[in-house]
């Protein structure tokens, strides 16, 4: 699979390329200046020496003619980036990785986009595209330590069935990642949103964490959803 990375130049992007590709798959790393993007592909290249990462370079109008997509522009930048290469994300799988927050009086808050997430407003800027919210909670640093695992619940929303299905499938095979079908595009607002207090918590502890549910048996895959009155739906 070859998997295309918009904005790919900044901490989230370079580390996800560099993670991906050391699990195999093909990534362009994209950015508004081709030259820019290159620059950023041989750092990464030159980091890790003998590993033989597949990483390509191309401006986002490049990086968007790959089989996937994935939008890892800061969140204000997002929806005009997809707008831009809107015809080349029709009917592809888009996953949108980037969190509303804002860092008021010393502390993280997330801000509330018009469609209430910036994977939502995504979709409604591009909607021949099949967006995914995924991602989100990945600390950067991390997710480019490619020599080590990186030990994460990975909550994936989306309104297309083959979007989580396809985000789920590449993010199995990153070790130490579980993929979690977290439902329709509307729960990315508290998904994004949670990301904010993750930072918080980073600040206070100096340290980097991520989120690792219980409960869920490795492989179960997800039941039907559960009417409004069974006690699976009742949380008190």
């Amino acid at each position: 699979m070859h998997i295309g990375i918009l904005g790919g130049t900044g901490p989230a992007g370079r580390a996800l390329a560099a993670r991906l590709a050391s699990v195999g798959f093909r990534v362009t790393i994209g950015s508004r200046s081709q030259y820019r993007a290159m620059e950023v592909r041989d750092q990464t290249v030159a980091k890790w020496p003998g590993r033989n990462l597949d990483i390509g370079a191309a401006d986002n109008h490049g990086a968007a003619g790959c089989e996937v997509v994935v939008l890892a522009t800061p969140w204000d930048g997002a929806t005009e980036t997809a707008i831009s290469v809107a015809p080349q994300l029709d009917g592809k799988v888009v996953i949108c990785m980037a969190n509303a927050l804002a860092r008021i009086n010393g502390e993280f808050q997330p801000l509330v986009p018009p469609r209430g997430s910036v994977a939502a407003s995504v979709q409604a800027a591009v909607p021949g595209a099949l967006v995914a919210a995924a991602m989100q909670h990945l600390p950067a640093k991390e997710l480019g330590m490619i020599d080590h695992p990186i030990d994460s619940d990975v909550l994936i929303c989306s309104d297309h069935i083959e979007a989580i299905e396809c985000t789920a499938d590449i993010v199995r095979k990153i070790p130490g990642l579980r993929p979690l079908d977290a439902g329709t595009l509307s729960n990315a607002t508290p998904i994004e949103a949670f990301t904010a207090v993750l930072l918080e918590l980073n600040v206070r502890y100096k340290t980097r964490v991520a989120v690792k549910l219980t409960g869920i048996e490795e492989d179960h895959p997800p039941a039907a959803v559960a009417d409004d009155d069974s006690d699976e739906a009742e949380q008190s």
